[in-house]
């Protein structure tokens, strides 16, 4: 007798609130090392020429963005918004890697992220359990 397919890890590793949770922690953190301007965060914008009036938002862009993966337990639209404006993101990081001719090894992590909340997009988040 033929088994049903399990449902993939990694789709329900993407669809969790656990996820969300720890990327929003993900995104608070790189805000606040933007708003420091830690050197390895300044000489990567630097690489892809970032300018001045970009590097002043993306605090409050990726603190907005924490905010949003948070409110998956209480607003999974809002959650799900959230990720595919975080692709939008990582598309432009990626195509500014690209257009500055950085080494392809500097635009991983944002290939890394624009691939992981592409499939969160896609998927969406896991129903809420409501007793």
């Amino acid at each position: 007798m033929a088994q049903p397919n399990p449902v993939p890890a990694m789709a329900v590793l993407l669809t969790s609130t656990k996820a969300y949770t720890g990327l929003a922690v993900f995104q608070a953190v790189d805000a606040i090392a933007c708003a420091a301007q830690v050197p390895p965060i300044k000489k990567s914008l630097d690489a892809v020429g970032c300018p001045d009036n970009v590097r002043r938002v993306l605090p409050a862009v990726k603190g907005a963005a924490a905010i949003g993966l948070l409110s998956v337990r209480w607003f999974p639209g809002l959650a799900r918004l959230t990720t595919a404006m975080l692709t939008l993101y990582f598309v432009l990081a990626v195509g500014a890697h690209v257009r500055a001719r950085d080494k392809a090894v500097n635009a991983l992590p944002a290939a890394a992220l624009l691939a992981t909340f592409a499939a969160m997009t896609v998927k969406g988040p896991e129903p809420s359990r409501t007793p």
